[in-house]
């Protein structure tokens, strides 16, 4: 993983992307969030990979990541190729050996875009692999678990494209981690292998963290924004998936889960903190006050 400018990167982005496909197109994960918070600070960068593409709604997903895809191929961009996939697929490919559409710009190869799509209903958050033909391979779009969250009320940039929410991101990946879980991330994280749950609940805590740095009273607003988004995109189950919501991290801040906290620690100052790495007391108070300040008064507003 490369040190790259979200402010630059984005405007990249932008500038690739068809202007009809800009409607369904919202950046997701450390490239949004470093914008959001120090985007108009260019000595401040994140450390990443991958900038992650969500494109919705589903029934708009395919053409426009068609158009998308073949757009950025024509301006000489070219597809990232990995141990496992190391061409594009083709029309006779199996829908589970179809590579994720990763594309990395022409001359560098610090990152890359990854397209991905919400789930097709609130009930299928299984990880799901869509075929996205396009004229110079197949390729697949994934989505799973709670990406429908990442995508309420995104917030416009001046590229003309938007960027989730901090606080939606944060609560997708409380739900999609309402426990530690042994399962580790496929490549290593600072050169280490780091367990899925810690990292992406060391990307909650950091998103707190950010949000606190920047305003010490954000995190009070997370929760009616919570409760309305879960509301919109989940109306059959919000309070259930309400108060689960911080199981995992309430776990993960446990006494007996000092090594994952480690891990979490680990994985947020090499990645979305690396500009400004936080010591283990630091990134746990940031937890605390996230548990007081949002998480809690979400459970009071489900049980109300």
């Amino acid at each position: 993983m490369s040190l790259v400018s979200p402010r630059s990167v984005l405007e990249k982005i932008a500038v690739a992307i068809p202007d009809d496909c800009r409607e369904n197109l919202v950046v997701i994960g450390s490239l949004a969030a470093g914008y959001g918070f120090f985007g108009d600070h260019a000595s401040l960068e994140v450390r990443t990979k991958d900038a992650d593409c969500l494109l919705s709604p589903r029934f708009r997903a395919i053409p426009a990541g068609i158009a998308v895809t073949e757009q950025l191929f024509a301006a000489n961009w070219t597809f990232h190729p990995t141990e496992e996939f190391p061409p594009p697929g083709t029309a006779e490919t199996p829908d589970a050996r179809l590579p994720v559409a990763r594309l990395q710009p022409p001359g560098s190869q610090d990152w890359f875009i990854e397209l991905l799509t919400v789930p097709e209903s609130p009930e299928d958050l299984a990880q799901r692999y869509i075929r996205l033909p396009t004229a110079n391979g197949h390729f697949s779009l994934c989505s799973f678990g709670f990406l429908s969250l990442t995508d309420y009320e995104p917030i416009a940039t001046e590229f003309g494209i938007r960027v989730a929410r901090p606080e939606m991101m944060a609560l997708a990946n409380l739900l999609n981690h309402p426990a530690l879980g042994p399962q580790t991330m496929t490549g290593l994280i600072g050169g280490r292998k780091i367990k899925r749950s810690n990292k992406a609940l060391g990307r909650v805590l950091a998103l707190a963290l950010l949000a606190e740095r920047k305003n010490e009273d954000t995190l009070l607003t997370w929760a009616p924004l919570w409760a309305e988004a879960l509301q919109t995109r989940f109306p059959a189950r919000w309070r259930e998936l309400a108060l689960q919501s911080g199981h995992g991290l309430r776990q993960l801040l446990g006494e007996k889960a000092e090594d994952d906290f480690e891990e979490a620690l680990h994985t947020s100052a090499y990645g979305l903190l690396a500009s400004q790495p936080p010591t283990n007391t630091l990134l746990r108070t940031a937890g605390e006050r996230l548990l007081a300040d949002a998480i809690e008064p979400l459970e009071r507003l489900a049980t109300a």
